[in-house]
């Protein structure tokens, strides 16, 4: 009879988690994370920043620049903020207006992005454009000093 090796067990199965864990990717709670996805580009002039939001209209989505961090979020017109992992278990659940939910996964309430910016940019050089979804902000550079915040209006 052959002895086992506690230690080649429990590396065995710290290599299966990470197996697991890689597969479940982004799903994840991951610090800083959230719902919203975001491509950061830097170009020789520009910063450009896209932002996936689909479902909002432009005059829902706010676009801030301060200390170097770009804040964008997105709140629905007329609707409370609701529980963003709203996922059907198998019960079908009522809507306020009678109908029935029997799976629930689409966002339905306010999201929001804080992202610190890799280099210094010129703020009331800044633009914002929304277009099937995706906003585009972009960002001329500078250099660096202090600057107040400054709001972009979305287009």
């Amino acid at each position: 009879m052959t002895r086992r090796d506690p230690f080649s067990d429990i590396e065995e199965l710290f290599e299966r988690m990470d197996r697991e864990l890689e597969k479940l990717g982004t799903g994840l709670d991951v610090p800083g994370r959230s719902d919203v996805d975001v491509d950061v580009i830097e170009g020789d002039e520009e910063l450009t920043v896209l932002v996936d939001l689909p479902g909002f209209d432009d005059d829902e989505i706010s676009v801030e620049l301060r200390d170097e961090t770009l804040t964008v979020g997105a709140t629905p017109g007329g609707e409370e903020s609701s529980d963003a992992d709203d996922v059907d278990d198998g019960n079908a659940s009522e809507a306020d207006d009678g109908e029935r939910y029997h799976l629930r996964e689409r966002r339905h309430g306010s999201v929001s992005r804080r992202l610190p910016l890799p280099v210094a940019v010129e703020p009331s050089a800044a633009s914002a454009g929304y277009d099937a979804g995706v906003l585009t902000v972009t960002l001329p550079k500078r250099s660096a000093s202090g600057s107040d915040g400054h709001r972009i209006d979305v287009e």
